[in-house]
Order: C-alpha cells, then structure tokens, then sequence
C-alpha cells in the first residue's frame, strides 16, 4: 500500500520516530505482553477529533519498533514491506481510523491488488 499524495499533504504535526523495542507503558497501553508483537503504535490526537485545530498541542507521534519488525521479517525486502504497512497503519489512526476501520481498508487494498 502507498500513501496518496493528497493524504501525505494532509499530515500535519506528525512526528514518526524509530524505536529499537516498546517499552512496558507502550505494551500494557495497547494490551500487548511480548515485545516482539507491537510493530507500531500511533499517540496523538486524531485528526478527526472536535477542536483539535483550536488547542496547543504537542506532535503526534508515530513509533516504529525496529526489533520487532526485523524479528518478522525474513529479508530486507520483507523488512521494507513491513515498515511501509506499519507506517500506513498507524497514519490511518491520525486520521480517526479504528483498527477494525484500518483491517477493512486492508481487506479492500488487498481485493483491489489481486
């Protein structure tokens, strides 16, 4: 899947950042135990919130967790493969999508790729 140009200039206050693994607080956040299973995590405000133009706020932040992605990934091309989901994952919750909004859209882009 590949970000639309008309959605990456949408993105404002978007901080995307690398981590080598989540920490506890990350993991217990999402209801996560092993480390290895959370690929990335979205913290912000949705772009879709009421007032969110009117407040002072810090950047969203976009976590891309290193070790897990290379734990699944069995090249460097799967490793590419996976940051590119990840990061349009985690963009779809800056911009209001629920993870069962995110799994249809997946579902879709799948369809319309075969």
């Amino acid at each position: 899947m590949t970000l639309p140009g008309h959605i990456r200039k949408k993105m404002d206050n978007v901080a995307i950042v690398i981590e080598k693994r989540p920490s506890q607080y990350e993991l217990k956040k999402v209801g996560i135990r092993q480390r290895t299973s959370l690929l990335g995590l979205y913290q912000g405000v949705p772009k879709t919130t009421w007032g969110r133009s009117f407040m002072t706020i810090l950047p969203d932040k976009i976590t891309i967790f290193q070790e897990s992605i290379e734990n699944l990934a069995n090249s460097k091309k799967e490793i590419m493969e996976i940051i590119k989901n990840t990061v349009w994952h985690e963009i779809a919750h800056h911009f209001g999508f629920s993870e069962k909004g995110i799994r249809a859209l997946e579902v879709k882009q799948k369809k319309k790729d075969l």
